[in-house]
């Protein structure tokens, strides 16, 4: 082969990525961890018949952008899962809280520079358990598992660019579950 040839490219080996439970303080380099359990601030309301669950997240609408309310319907995914991408808004965060009672797969990556495969953190959501991504927290699109799955969407809407993506150069493998998904 000659100096002049071209080299077809080499097939990036995939970086496998461990498995964390979705808990407050693992995620909280990335956001808010929305759950309805002991460790959250909660009073009762209502003459007595409700149970307030305050202040779960710190939703970020950015300058000049107003929080909006939607529900994203989302195909489930094969295991196992190249996540080949990564997104992030800039100008707000943007929380996810699952309407039905099902897992569900978090990748988040620190905000800053683009990231690479092994900066990527693979978390397992239990059911009734939502996040908040704080402003320019990279993370893959929704992924839901098992069936199609509805979730409550609190971003953003405003003036100015809010999604950035990028193409990882090696992807990040996300394994058959250990747990029944």
């Amino acid at each position: 082969m000659s100096a002049t040839d071209v080299c077809p490219p080499v097939a990036a080996v995939p970086h496998l990525l461990a498995l964390e439970p979705l808990s407050r303080e693992a995620f909280a380099p990335f956001g808010d961890v929305i759950e309805a359990d002991e460790g959250a601030r909660h009073f009762t309301i209502n003459g007595g018949n409700t149970e307030r669950y305050h202040d779960l997240a710190r939703i970020e609408p950015g300058p000049e952008g107003r929080a909006i309310v939607s529900i994203f319907r989302g195909l489930p995914r094969a295991l196992p899962f190249r996540v080949e991408m990564m997104e992030r808004h800039p100008l707000g965060s943007q929380a996810f809280m699952p309407l039905a009672e099902r897992p569900y797969l978090v990748v988040v990556a620190r905000p800053g520079v683009a990231p690479r495969a092994e900066d990527l953190r693979l978390f397992l959501a239990r059911p009734g358990q939502g996040v908040n991504y704080a402003p320019g927290v990279w993370h893959h699109p929704l992924l839901a598992l098992g069936e199609v799955s509805d979730f409550l969407v609190i971003d953003r809407s405003g003036l100015g660019p809010n999604c950035d993506e990028v193409v990882l150069d090696v992807p990040g493998l996300i394994a058959l579950l250990d747990h029944p998904a």
